[in-house]
């Protein structure tokens, strides 16, 4: 057994509290060839000897950098070598480079093999001599060391052997992170480069990212619309014959799409009134409140259920609900409200029964409600419907966007709850076929499932809490993605399994998200303020361990149309403004009709 190498100048009592620490192969150091000197070595294999200053360097990247101070279940601290920090600054691996510094990883030597830590915050030790740094660190897993290179191979996630106070704390190099963060067979996408370096690829599990749903997470301006877009196109590509239902509140994605997926808005959609089920009826045709609103609710679901059994299709089935998704005639929903109240003697209101009917023929006569209450949706076109939003078969386009900006705002939840709650009813009703897995990707989701201070009671919050909780039994993944987490229902975001976090400006947003962490090392999530544009941490089930992104580039033809617009560029440049002013008032006007 020999003592660990290493000028460990600020730290005279180490050697004595760590010198007999062995090593896990119980070869003399000067033998073992660590992951380090693997890559410090990779160049010279192209010239006929090294550069002096390669072996300087490699010899820099095998002395340790610091020890363990104190051991704590989910982290530790750690005493640095202020020198050793300044001399690892030089060197060619970024990773080295950036040794100690806060984000960084760091491993620490136990008896049979490494245990990989992320650095959280530095302070300068002040009963040193002012040559060392605290710093405080969260373990992210483990690896055992092969005997002959000393590279670090079966990595995992979790610490089953803890290190001693005086333990050696040494620089994790590109190397190792090749080793820790390779794939380990599973099924995965490639999102981008891991940092700080700039080849190792990082890869999210799909199956895992999938069935614990994810969440996707950003300030405005950082990039995150694009990067859903990378996501999606990487998961379509991986999934042909995928079945993944976007819904687009803004209208972004159908350029990033249009020759990859199918696009639906106002103009295509059309989605028939009679698939709402009662809840949904009241939110839409429902305007009252108080005891006139439960009057009107009494009306609505016997007048509904009315109309429904008159289908055939209903007189077939025997029994149905107000629920069931029967086609019906709006005009046979009036005449049968128009009957009930001539039913009524005259001391009875007929206030309830006027409200319900001319909501209906206010829906009818507006063109902007055309996509839904068109009276040419009366046919039963479930299975077609559900077909084509559903992508079964998807026919080399496994994406569907539903562009929701030109519905109008007064049903656009109600029509997002709709295309939920199918995705759902569709799951429960469908368990006996082949299961058929269907990802639900929600943008802007802290508009449709508020938490409780701002939630407005519609039924979409409530569908998609359900398939936060339940959808993974049935085979629903969802994916929200928001730039206000806090403003999300608690629960919901806790129900994700991987979250993808880009910058976020806000620390109520901060303090949140780092609350429904799955991880244990949630100390590795303090750089989110000061991530760049197109970077991310992602953790959870979808990762091996938690690791800071740098997003690949999208092709232009795959981006969202969410580039913000140049002042200076376009308020520089004139002509043609009044066709346009006159052409926007003549679509304005017509509504989209």
């Amino acid at each position: 057994m020999t003592e660990m190498p290493g000028r460990m100048s600020s730290f005279n009592s180490v050697p004595a509290a760590d010198g007999g620490l062995p090593h896990a192969s119980g070869n003399p150091e000067p033998v073992r060839q660590d992951a380090t000197s693997a890559q410090a070595d990779a160049p010279s294999q192209q010239k006929s000897e090294p550069a002096p200053q390669d072996e300087e360097s490699l010899e820099s990247a095998r002395q340790p950098i610091g020890v363990v101070l104190d051991i704590a279940g989910s982290g530790s601290q750690i005493a640095l070598d202020l020198e050793r920090l300044n001399e690892c600054m030089d060197h060619s691996d970024p990773s080295i480079a950036l040794a100690g510094q806060v984000g960084s990883q760091i491993k620490i030597r136990t008896r049979d093999g490494w245990l990989l830590a992320s650095v959280r915050n530095q302070k300068q030790d002040r009963r040193g001599a002012g040559n060392s740094v605290v710093a405080n660190i969260d373990f992210m897993g483990e690896g055992r060391e092969e005997k002959l290179t000393g590279k670090i191979h079966s990595f995992r996630r979790g610490v089953t052997r803890y290190p001693i106070p005086g333990a050696l704390v040494y620089p994790a190099t590109t190397e190792d992170l090749r080793q820790i963060y390779a794939s380990d067979g599973r099924s995965s996408i490639q999102i981008g480069t891991v940092y700080p370096t700039s080849d190792i690829r990082a890869g999210m599990y799909i199956d895992a990212m999938l069935g614990k749903h994810f969440a996707l997470l950003g300030s405005t301006g950082t990039g995150k619309s694009t990067s859903a877009a990378l996501i999606l196109h990487r998961i379509c590509e991986a999934a042909p014959q995928g079945h993944v239902l976007m819904i687009d509140p803004h209208g972004e994605y159908s350029a990033a799409f249009k020759n990859y997926g199918m696009i639906f808005d106002v103009s295509n959609l059309q989605m028939p009134y009679w698939l709402m089920n009662f809840e949904e009826h009241c939110e839409v045709l429902l305007k009252s409140s108080g005891n006139d609103l439960q009057n009107d609710k009494d009306i609505l679901a016997k007048c509904l259920l009315a109309a429904r059994s008159k289908n055939r299709l209903a007189q077939s089935m025997g029994k149905i609900t107000v629920d069931s998704p029967i086609p019906y005639l709006l005009s046979d929903l009036t005449s049968l409200i128009q009957d009930e109240m001539g039913k009524l003697d005259k001391a009875t209101n007929t206030a309830p029964y006027m409200r319900i009917k001319t909501k209906i023929e206010e829906l009818k006569a507006d063109p902007r409600y055309q996509f839904m209450f068109s009276g040419m949706l009366v046919g039963d076109t479930m299975g077609e419907f559900l077909s084509k939003i559903f992508r079964m078969p998807g026919s080399g386009k496994p994406i569907s966007i539903i562009d929701v900006s030109g519905v109008p705002s007064d049903i656009t939840s109600t029509v997002v709850a709709v295309l939920s709650r199918l995705v759902f009813d569709f799951a429960i009703w469908g368990r006996n076929e082949k299961t058929n897995p269907i990802l639900l990707v929600c943008e802007e989701a802290h508009r449709y499932v508020p938490n409780e201070r701002n939630a407005d009671g519609n039924s979409v919050g409530r569908v998609l809490s359900r398939i936060a909780k339940e959808g993974r039994k049935y085979g629903i993944s969802l994916g929200l993605i928001t730039q206000r987490p806090s403003d999300l229902a608690e629960g919901v975001l806790s129900q994700c399994g991987t979250i993808i976090s880009m910058r976020l400006n806000n620390d109520r947003d901060q303090a949140f998200v780092k609350a429904a962490m799955p991880e244990g090392a949630r100390g590795f999530l303090d750089s989110i303020p000061a991530l760049r544009n197109r970077e991310c941490i992602i953790c959870g089930e979808g990762v091996s361990i938690p690791i800071r992104v740098s997003f690949d580039n999208l092709e232009e033809a795959k981006r969202p149309a969410s580039e913000d617009p140049s002042f200076v560029e376009l308020w520089s440049q004139g002509g043609g403004e009044e066709e346009a002013v006159y052409r926007t008032v003549q679509r304005w006007r017509a509504q989209g009709t």
